[in-house]
């Protein structure tokens, strides 16, 4: 029976999740020389090597692929142990890291987490940031979930899944000054007055235009945005008027004086959960899901 040293495995699950020495050294902070000797090691008591050369950084080989698979069921069962202990003990806090498409609005965030919100013991952290990038962190586990308005993409490579959490229409909302302006122009209010919209990145984006192109609406776009918290910013000038789910209507109205001025009608936003696929899913990311549906 073959027998090899967990640490040295260890070693090489980061190296391979890394992409290279240096990254795996940098994030367990230690020597590089010190990683790769640990990994030769696993080779050497594997019979078989396990990564080449690729460049600057390194690439598994056909056993090196084997081995990462199983060393990737070890470790995230073992990444995952302190959340599944803290659950079950009730200890002072479940930490759960959510990812946050930059173009998804904000004030939604809440409702969307709502079952998780409303564990006694809750540390959360949230990270807003561009989608790639987001998943790229969801790969490597510094992610419990990310909240998107679009799927993942299918990637052989990495293995997550993508839950629809709901949809809302989509309606238009701007500073009280705005409602009189709305009502002198029954219907074409979006081409009258300055819009304030998502950058093309958004999902929503396209189905906005797609919208002003079937109403003949040919729109003053003043200022185009990647984060929605920023687009409200401007909005709460009296910029212009902006798009945004009927979801967060009140949020919207009641909290930061916006009006509701109209439909857009037959545009949507929609909402999705992607997670990782792992053994032990974490406890809160699991209580989203069974919510099912949450609009």
């Amino acid at each position: 029976m073959t027998t090899y040293n967990y640490k040295h495995l260890y070693y090489f699950w980061a190296v391979a999740k890394e992409g290279g020495m240096s990254r795996a050294a940098e994030r367990l902070g230690m020597a590089v020389q010190t990683i790769s000797t640990q990994v030769r090691e696993l080779e050497r008591s594997l019979g078989h090597q396990l990564l080449k050369p690729a460049g600057r950084n390194v690439a598994l080989t056909a056993a090196g692929e084997a081995a990462f698979a199983q060393a990737e069921q070890i470790f995230q069962l073992g990444e995952k142990l302190p959340d599944v202990l803290s659950a079950i003990t009730a200890s002072p806090k479940v930490v759960l890291r959510v990812g946050i498409s930059d173009g998804l609005p904000k004030v939604a965030i809440p409702r969307l987490l709502a079952p998780a919100l409303s564990h006694g013991n809750l540390r959360l952290e949230c990270h807003d940031g561009e989608f790639a990038d987001l998943l790229a962190d969801l790969a490597l586990h510094r992610l419990d979930l990310i909240l998107a308005d679009r799927p993942a993409p299918a990637n052989d490579n990495v293995r997550v899944y993508s839950h629809t959490l709901g949809h809302s229409p989509l309606q238009w909302f701007g500073l009280p000054h705005w409602a009189k302006k709305w009502d002198d122009a029954p219907g074409q209010g979006p081409a009258t007055l300055p819009l304030l919209l998502p950058t093309a990145h958004s999902e929503v984006r396209l189905r906005i235009n797609h919208w002003m192109e079937r109403n003949h609406i040919l729109p003053n776009i003043v200022g185009e945005f990647e984060d929605s918290a920023l687009l409200t910013t401007f909005a709460a000038t009296g910029m212009g008027i902006f798009p945004a789910p009927a979801l967060v209507r009140s949020e919207l109205t009641e909290r930061h004086g916006f009006v509701w001025l109209g439909e857009c009608d037959g545009v949507d936003e929609q909402f999705f959960l992607i997670g990782s696929e792992r053994k032990v899913m974490h406890p809160l990311v699991k209580e989203v899901l069974e919510a099912g549906v949450l609009i």
